[in-house]
């Protein structure tokens, strides 16, 4: 049984140029994919326009269905789409895993969606019914980045379709087959309509033609803050909604009465999960002084022992960068900030795209690796005396994504958090952290705030009419 057949896994042609899939972790190819062009967009939209009405009348229950038969098929085919996530997106096993258990259950959750009470009655002044109801926006588009593909993708998709929307999904094309192709196929044989899902691979150029497309008046937007500044500005100037899932620099907050080992323990994983190439990584360990010296010392022990290599073939804990430009960044912060000052305890080197599971010790405010994101297994770490010098460094910065707070006094972790400006907050994990039910979304450079998640989808992907209705129509003064 399989789902994507390099020699057929673009059911409709495409007019761009030809791309070749290749696995970062060995640079070999693993098939070829048509680029998408903005007359491919064009008619896409046309395609999910005129299809789009049929399926938002269609019975609740045969929305759903289509969902929960989508989140049944990344199970089914698990195996399948476990090897390209590993090989296209360079995940270890159990990341991959992880998404395919996510994009499960985003389907299901989606699907409990179709038959949500959207709307309510309204008191009124006139003789008459008032009432709200929420109507799907008509094309939805989604753009969504390589680093944790299929769950970046579904999370918009699945609401979507769910809420009656036809979608309009363009996948990094360095992971279009796992984060795009694969959700095509699956609802596909769901049973979803056709015109409803449009896959169009592409670059900058094609995400920046979905945004200006008159016939797409909601975007979502998983990204860099960079872009997403970008996405934000175009999408305002044409009054059209923007949600805008960016970048972080997530604190990790180690009080003085936390258990260390448990501190460590949850900082490696924060720190080097998928090489650190996830928005919710912590980017900033701040660990009180009196247990600074152990932690880094503990910390760098774990980075030491952790393996690097190719998650196809080996059993190893990371796999390699997406591609040679992530790699040049990731170094290029590292050698600035130990030129800074900042003490190399462990990592700092690489072989290919693999690049070593880093702790830079003695940082500050002008470490660049520090300071901005990194987007690899980079872990800066840096000490506080008092839980207000605490909260002060850990809301310092541009972003609010995600916070994690170790400490035995949960009052007091609770309490702090309240002080840090952040869209997720976590008492003794770590900052990665996503399940299908809970609203996603950070402040300030990290985002336009959270959505996913029950409400937070519906009011993303529709839109709030008042209706009344009268017995008979009646006069008016005039």
């Amino acid at each position: 049984m399989t789902l994507l057949d390099p020699k057929t896994w673009q059911a409709r042609t495409l007019s761009g140029g030809e791309y070749e899939v290749t696995e970062p972790a060995t640079g070999e190819g693993l098939g070829t994919l048509t680029l998408a062009t903005a007359d491919d967009l064009a008619a896409a939209v046309a395609a999910g326009r005129a299809a789009q009405p049929g399926w938002a009348r269609s019975p609740h229950f045969a929305r759903a269905a289509v969902l929960r038969r989508a989140g049944d098929l990344f199970t089914a085919y698990a195996d399948e789409l476990r090897e390209w996530l590993v090989r296209e997106s360079g995940s270890i096993p159990g990341k991959a895993d992880f998404e395919l258990h996510v994009a499960a259950q985003e389907c299901y959750e989606a699907a409990a969606l179709a038959s949500r009470p959207l709307g309510e009655v309204l008191p009124s002044e006139e003789p008459r019914l008032s009432f709200t109801r929420r109507v799907p926006v008509g094309v939805t588009g989604v753009i969504a980045p390589f680093n944790a593909p299929l769950i970046l993708s579904i999370r918009s998709v699945a609401p979507a379709l769910a809420l009656g929307n036809a979608v309009v999904l363009k996948p990094d094309p360095r992971t279009a087959v796992c984060g795009g192709l694969a959700l095509a196929a699956v609802f596909e044989e769901a049973g979803l309509a056709e015109g409803l899902l449009h896959v169009l691979p592409g670059g900058a150029e094609m995400g920046r033609a979905l945004v200006a497309d008159p016939g797409v008046p909601v975007i979502s937007f998983t990204g860099s803050t960079a872009a997403g500044r970008a996405v934000g500005e175009a999408a305002g100037r044409l009054l059209k909604r923007a949600h805008l899932e960016l970048g972080g620099n997530s604190a990790l907050v180690v009080l003085e009465d936390a258990d260390i080992e448990g501190a460590v323990a949850q900082a490696s994983w924060g720190s080097f999960f998928h090489q650190g190439q996830i928005c919710m990584t912590t980017g900033r360990h701040l660990v009180h002084a009196s247990l600074y010296e152990e932690y880094v010392e503990r910390l760098a022990a774990r980075a030491d022992a952790l393996a690097v290599g190719d998650p196809y073939r080996d059993q190893v804990h990371l796999g390699p960068l997406i591609d040679e430009a992530q790699l040049t960044k990731v170094h290029d912060l590292v050698r600035a900030s130990t030129a800074r000052g900042a003490r190399l305890a462990a990592g700092g080197t690489h072989r290919d795209l693999f690049y070593r599971p880093t702790v830079l010790a003695d940082v500050g405010d002008a470490t660049p690796a520090y300071a901005e994101e990194v987007f690899g297994p980079v872990a800066p770490v840096r000490s506080f005396r008092t839980p207000d010098e605490a909260a002060t460094l850990a809301a310092d910065g541009p972003y609010g994504l995600s916070l994690g707070i170790v400490t035995r006094d949960t009052a007091l972790g609770l309490e702090l958090a309240d002080r840090i400006p952040t869209g997720i907050a976590h008492i003794n994990d770590q900052t990665v952290n996503d399940e299908a039910v809970a609203p996603f979304g950070g402040v300030a450079a990290s985002g336009t705030g959270a959505r996913f998640g029950g409400a937070a989808n519906v009011e993303a992907f529709t839109e709030l009419r008042w209706t009344t209705v009268r017995g008979r129509p009646e006069g008016h003064p005039f």
